[in-house]
C-alpha cells in the first residue's frame, strides 16, 4: 500500500508517451478540481479471474460505495461527507448535466488489453497507481480522452451504409418515376406542339381565306350598292306604274260605262222614233231596266267619288311640338313610389296595348280576344267596345284630335274607327302577314303600320290607299312611330336595328345598330330629342336622336322587354318586362325602381298625362292601376 502513495514523474512521462496524450496538463486540471473537493468514481468490471487477494462485488448505481483498496475510517468519513454534500446539492435543486454515453475510455482499453494478454501483475500495478492518481486529484478521467472503438464505428458505418442504400433505392425509384413522367410529359409536349402548329396553320389559312373573302366582298360592294339603288328605283317605277295602271283602268271603266249609257240612250231614242205610238212608252219599268238604272247610278256615284278623292299632301310647315313647353313647365320631382291601386279585368285573353286619350281621362285597351275597349277613369267602366277584326289585336293609336282610332291586327289589316259611333269607317289591306304596330301622323291624314312581312306602309286616309311601302329591314318590323310634329318615322325590327325614314319619299335616312337581340319596341321622348328601345333579352338603350348615337345601355334582363314609354316630363322611362315586373328608370340618377304586382308577363305600360297614375296590362287579361 505504501508503494501507492507516490508516483514518480518518469512513470507518468512513459504513460504519456505510450498513450500519446498530455497527462501533465490533465494532472493540473485534476489538482484544480480536487482543490474544490469534487471526485468522480467509475465502476470497473473485471470479467476474467484476478490473482489479487480481493473479491469484487457488483454495487448498484444509486448507492455510493467505498472504493476497492484500503477500507479505513478516514475514507469512510470522507464518503459520508461527500454523500452529505451531494444531498445538499440535490436539496438546492441543482440540475447536473446528464452523463452521455461515450465510447470506451483509455483506462478501460488498457485494462481490457492487459487482461486479454494475461499480464495480471502489470494490471495490478497499473490499477494501483492509476486510481491513486485519481484519488489524489493528479489526473481526471474525462481529461484523458477516449479510445476510438473500431467495432462501434464499423457498426455505425454499416448502419449508415444500410440507410444510404435504402435512400439510394428510394432515390432510384423516384428517379425512374420522374424519368417516366418526363417521357410522358415530353410526349404530351410534342403532341401539343404538333397540335399547336396545326392550329396555327389552320388559323393562318382561315385568315388568308377571310382576307380573300373580304377582298371578294369588297369587289362586290359597289355592284351590290348599284343593284340596291336599281332595286329601289324599280320599286318606285313599279309603284308609279301600278298607280298609272289603276288610273288607266279607272278611265277605261268610266269610258266603258259612258259608252254603255250612250248605247242604251241611242237605242231608247231610236225605238221611240220607230214606234212613236207604242204602248210600251207608258208601260211600267221592268226588273231588267230597273237593275240597269241602279247600276248606272252606282257607277256614276263611284266615278264621282273617285274623281273627288285626291291624295293628301304632307305638311311642309310643321307646327312646333307643344310638349316642349309642357316639359319646361313640369319642373317637379319625378315620381317613383307607385303602389298598386286597382285591377280591371277587361279581356279574356292577354292585353296587348294600352293608350291614353290625348285630352281626356280615357284609355283604350286592345287584347288578343279580337276586341278593343274604351275605358273611363278612374272607375274603369267600359264606355265602348269595338268588334270587327278576325284575329288578335296588336296595337292601337288615337287620332291627334281624339275622335278616331286606328287598330292593327294579326288578320293583316289596319282599321280606322269613329269613336262617336263605334263603327269601322275604313280598312287598309296590303300586308301579307300580321301587322304589329300602327301610328297616326300629327296632321291626321296619314297612318303608318309595321308588319311581320318585313315591310312598313304609309296609308293615305283621304285617298284610302297605300302611299309608300318601306323596304329595308330583313326581319319582322315590330314597332313604328312618327316623330312628334314631323314627317319622320322610326321603326324597330327583329333584325336588331332601328331605322329612321322620311315619310314624304319613303326612303331610309339612317339606321342605328347596337342591340344584340330582336327589338320589341322603340319610342320618342315627348320633346323628341331622345329614343328609347328595348329588346328580347331585356336590354334597354337610350339614343341621342339629334346625333343618332347611343347614350347608354341598361341590362334589365334576362326577361324580355315588351314595351317602353316615357312620362310626360321625359324624366322617367317605364319598361314592361316578361317577368311581370314594371321597371322605372330615373334618367337623371340612373336608378332602377321595380313595381311588383303582375302575376304573369307584363305586355304594355303607359303613364297618365299628369304622371300621377301608371297603367299596365298583362297576359292575364287585366289592366292594373298604380298611383
Amino acid at each position: 500500500m505504501a508503494a501507492k502513495q507516490g508516483v514518480p514523474s518518469s512513470a507518468l512521462r512513459v504513460l504519456e508517451e505510450a498513450l500519446g496524450m498530455d497527462l501533465t496538463a490533465a494532472g493540473d486540471t485534476a489538482e484544480a478540481v480536487a482543490a474544490e473537493g469534487a471526485y468522480y468514481l467509475e465502476q470497473v468490471t473485471i470479467t476474467e479471474a484476478s490473482e489479487d487477494d480481493y473479491e469484487y462485488e457488483e454495487i448498484p448505481d444509486d448507492n455510493f460505495s467505498i472504493p476497492e483498496g484500503e477500507e479505513d475510517l478516514a475514507k469512510a468519513i470522507q464518503m459520508v461527507q461527500e454523500q452529505a454534500t451531494d444531498t445538499q446539492i440535490l436539496e438546492q435543486k441543482t440540475v447536473l448535466p446528464s452523463k452521455q454515453l461515450i465510447p470506451e475510455v483509455i483506462e478501460d482499453f488498457l485494462c481490457n488489453f492487459l487482461i486479454k494478454m494475461g499480464m495480471t501483475r502489470t494490471l495490478d500495478c497499473f490499477q494501483s497507481e492509476w486510481y491513486e492518481l485519481i484519488q489524489k486529484g493528479v489526473t481526471e478521467l474525462r481529461d484523458t480522452g477516449n479510445v476510438p472503438d473500431v467495432y462501434t464505428q464499423n457498426m455505425l458505418l454499416e448502419h449508415e451504409n444500410k440507410n444510404l442504400k435504402k435512400d439510394l433505392k428510394c432515390y432510384k425509384q423516384a428517379a425512374d418515376k420522374a424519368r417516366e413522367d418526363l417521357l410522358k410529359t415530353q410526349k404530351e409536349r410534342d403532341f401539343h406542339r404538333m397540335h399547336h402548329k396545326r392550329i396555327v396553320q389552320e388559323k393562318n389559312k382561315l385568315i388568308n381565306d377571310l382576307k380573300g373573302l373580304k377582298l371578294h366582298y369588297a369587289s362586290y360592294e359597289p355592284a351590290l350598292r348599284v343593284l340596291h339603288e336599281k332595286h329601289h328605283t324599280l320599286l318606285k317605277q313599279k309603284m308609279l306604274t301600278s298607280l298609272e295602271r289603276d288610273r288607266a283602268v279607272g278611265q277605261i271603266s268610266g269610258l266603258q260605262a259612258t259608252l254603255k249609257h250612250m248605247e242604251i240612250g241611242h237605242n231608247y231614242h231610236a225605238s221611240e222614233i220607230r214606234v212613236p205610238n207604242s204602248e210600251k212608252e207608258n208601260a211600267p219599268e221592268g226588273p231588267t231596266q230597273k237593275g240597269l238604272r241602279e247600276a248606272r247610278e252606282k257607277t256614276k256615284c263611284k266615278t264621282r267619288i273617285k274623281v273627288n278623292k285626291k291624295d293628301s299632301e304632307f305638311p311642309t310647315d310643321m307646327q312646333q311640338n307643344p310638349n316642349l313647353y309642357l316639359c319646361k313647365e313640369n319642373i317637379g320631382p319625378a315620381k317613383f313610389d307607385y303602389k298598386l291601386n286597382n285591377i280591371f279585368r277587361l279581356h279574356e285573353l292577354p292585353v296587348s296595348c294600352i293608350i291614353m286619350h290625348p285630352r281626356k281621362d280615357i284609355l283604350v285597351t286592345c287584347g288578343e280576344d279580337r276586341l278593343w275597349k274604351l275605358v273611363g277613369l278612374p272607375k274603369g267602366n267600359v264606355l265602348l267596345t269595338g268588334f270587327g277584326h278576325t284575329d288578335w289585336l296588336s296595337n292601337c293609336c288615337f287620332h291627334p284630335s281624339g275622335n278616331k282610332l286606328a287598330t292593327s291586327s294579326g288578320d293583316t289589316t289596319v282599321k280606322l274607327w269613329d269613336l262617336s259611333k263605334g263603327n269601322c269607317i275604313l280598312t287598309f289591306e296590303g300586308h301579307s302577314h300580321a301587322v304589329w304596330s300602327c301610328t297616326w301622323h300629327s296632321c291626321g291624314d296619314f297612318v303608318a303600320s309595321s308588319s311581320l312581312d318585313t315591310t312598313s306602309k304609309i296609308w293615305d286616309v283621304n285617298s284610302e290607299r297605300c302611299r309608300y311601302t318601306l323596304y329595308g329591314h330583313t326581319d319582322s318590323v315590330n314597332s313604328i312611330e312618327f316623330f312628334p310634329c314631323s314627317n319622320t318615322l322610326l321603326t324597330g325590327s327583329a333584325d336588331k336595328s332601328l331605322s329612321v325614314w322620311d315619310a314624304r319619299t319613303g326612303n331610309c335616312e339612317q339606321s342605328l345598330y347596337g342591340h344584340m337581340h330582336s327589338i320589341n319596341d322603340a319610342t320618342f321622348t315627348p320633346r323628341g330629342h331622345m329614343i328609347a328601345s328595348c329588346d328580347a333579352c331585356g336590354v334597354t338603350k337610350l339614343w341621342d336622336f339629334r346625333k343618332l348615337l347611343p347614350i347608354v345601355s341598361i341590362d334589365i334582363g334576362p326577361s324580355p322587354g315588351n314595351e317602353v314609354n316615357f312620362d310626360s316630363s321625359g324624366q322617367v322611362l317605364a319598361q314592361a318586362s316578361g317577368s311581370g315586373v314594371i321597371h322605372l328608370l330615373d334618367l337623371k340618377s340612373g336608378q332602377i325602381h321595380k313595381l311588383m304586382g303582375h302575376e304573369s308577363e307584363a305586355h304594355t305600360v303607359v303613364f297618365s298625362h299628369d304622371g300621377e297614375y301608371l297603367f299596365s296590362g298583362g297576359s292575364d287579361g287585366t289592366v292594373r292601376t298604380w298611383s
